[in-house]
């Protein structure tokens, strides 16, 4: 979403109480700082590169709390240390404007992980599905590329449903309604290339019950929410990364 359009907008939401269907947010709640105890055989050494957007960047959030730097706590919790990793994403990219940061970035290093999660400002642009779908099969390919060539050290994490938070609360069933097709292609492409993804959106739609999945913004998840992502996640990960 555009800086502009966003903050206008949610402006205007927040002088409105329209939200008598979706709970406010009293609170922030931290990320757990539990550590999983998972059985590693032996220390081993990563690198990971995220794609994508807001829910990449952890708008609202610190960076630490977002879903990339839990998923490297995690790592390193579980005796496999991730030595480096990058994030490209902002806030507002759609998937041609990450891919115009992909090559602009001009990447030399290739990755031992690489993650995928882009297409909800796509949606909230209206922009065409069709045009989503190549876009969207465009960057899987590069982050296989950035992979060392392996789809199989890719995944790609399905978009959250915003309609389930304040902001989005006015429109939510037409806004799931979109999601879902948007997920749809995304799904489509990714199960057709053989790459694995995680399904988050169900978690990201409980934050109409759970304030305390939705970041002060009344928008973006919490650091709670991409904690629950991580869960959701990790276990297939851990047996990547402790592949030869």
């Amino acid at each position: 979403m555009s800086s502009k359009l966003y903050l206008l907008t949610l402006t205007s939401l927040l002088l409105i109480s329209g939200f008598s269907e979706c709970k406010k947010k009293d609170d922030i709640v931290p990320k757990s700082t539990t550590k999983i105890a998972y059985d590693t055989t032996a220390p081993k050494v990563i690198t990971y590169l995220a794609l994508g957007d807001s829910y990449t960047k952890a708008e609202c959030e610190t960076t630490m709390n977002g879903y990339p730097a839990q998923l490297v706590d995690t790592f390193q919790n579980t005796n496999i240390e991730v030595k480096s990793y990058k994030i490209i994403a902002q806030t507002g990219w759609r998937t041609d404007n990450l891919k115009n940061a992909i090559n602009a970035a001009a990447i030399q290093d290739t990755f031992d992980l690489v993650s995928l999660l882009i297409g909800v400002n796509n949606q909230y642009q209206g922009r065409s599905p069709d045009a989503y779908r190549i876009e969207f099969r465009e960057l899987l390919e590069m982050a296989i590329f950035y992979a060392k060539g392996n789809k199989d050290n890719v995944f790609v994490l399905s978009i959250p449903d915003y309609g389930a938070t304040p902001f989005g609360c006015p429109n939510s069933v037409s806004i799931g309604q979109q999601i879902d097709l948007f997920n749809q292609i995304n799904k489509e492409v990714t199960d057709s290339m053989e790459v694995a993804y995680f399904d988050i959106t169900p978690i990201s739609r409980e934050a109409k019950t759970d304030p305390s999945l939705t970041c002060t913004d009344g928008l973006h998840p919490s650091g709670k929410m991409y904690k629950r992502w991580v869960d959701l996640i990790f276990p297939s990960l851990l047996q990547l990364a402790k592949q030869p």
